[in-house]
């Protein structure tokens, strides 16, 4: 029986995925103490695959709501905006903080680090060169996704589809590269607060350049589908700005952890 509603907005239903997400990220957190304190990564790859399921799920559920059931009404997808723009803000608000302890040890170093910066004994990496290949690779991305996003306002779905493939290999050739960089890197997070504060805040970007990698990968599987139109896209349309975002994220890492830090 169609059940008629008298307004735009859409009731969701019932869903396991949040707490199973909860879930997973919590044995995933778990494990990757157990991991850094025992050696022992199991208990954090079953967190992880826990997740990933998760995620999957997730997303097949809201791409069903909003391609084949119509759910996302102009309402609803106004809704998702702001969401999506109140993520991005608290996003910005949490690299905010690694920027803060960075210049708060950089610009006033102590005595336990020898009042140096960099310390004393750390041989920090060199700006002009995989960094910056670095930066012109992730710049390239946004160029490419920006230029998929155009694509498809124009109705030209094989352009928006190779535009964002080549968008999705650069991310993963950054983090391939940063992966590299972080092998063959001369000092660790436990050396003092420079190797805290270049960790943490390029680690948490790589963290982010796979989660942003992965949403642009689902967006090119459902353009191969044909669920987005040049008047229905968000979905698309947030994992672009969720890219753009990252792209900004890491020229200030740039400019200041690894240009001026160094």
């Amino acid at each position: 029986m169609l059940i008629k509603s008298n307004h735009s907005f859409h009731m969701v239903d019932q869903s396991p995925w949040p707490i199973s997400a909860a879930i997973a990220a919590m044995i995933m957190v778990t494990g990757m103490t157990k991991w850094f304190s025992m050696n022992t990564p199991n208990l954090m790859y079953l967190g992880m695959t826990s997740m990933l399921l998760t995620t999957y799920q997730w997303w097949r559920d809201i791409s069903r709501e909003g391609t084949y059931q119509g759910l996302h009404s102009t309402s609803v997808v106004l809704g998702l905006r702001w969401g999506m723009i109140l993520f991005i803000t608290s996003e910005v608000l949490f690299f905010f903080s690694f920027f803060w302890a960075f210049f708060h040890n950089s610009l006033a170093p102590t005595m336990e680090i020898g009042m140096l910066w960099p310390p004393l004994g750390i041989t920090p990496f060199n700006a002009t060169q995989v960094p910056l290949l670095n930066t012109m690779l992730l710049l390239s991305s946004g160029v490419t996704v920006t230029w998929s996003h155009h694509a498809i306002i124009e109705n030209n779905y094989s352009q928006a589809i190779q535009s964002l493939l080549m968008t999705i290999i650069l991310g993963v050739y950054f983090s391939a590269l940063q992966a590299l960089e972080y092998y063959e890197a001369s000092f660790s997070i436990a050396d003092s607060a420079y190797g805290a504060s270049f960790f943490i805040a390029t680690g948490f970007h790589g963290i982010h350049v796979l989660i942003g990698t992965s949403f642009l990968f689902i967006c090119a599987l459902r353009m191969m589908s044909g669920h987005f139109s040049k008047i229905h896209h968000f979905g698309f349309e947030a994992a672009a700005w969720y890219w753009h975002f990252v792209d900004v994220v890491w020229l200030f890492l740039y400019i200041n952890l690894y240009w001026w830090g160094s």
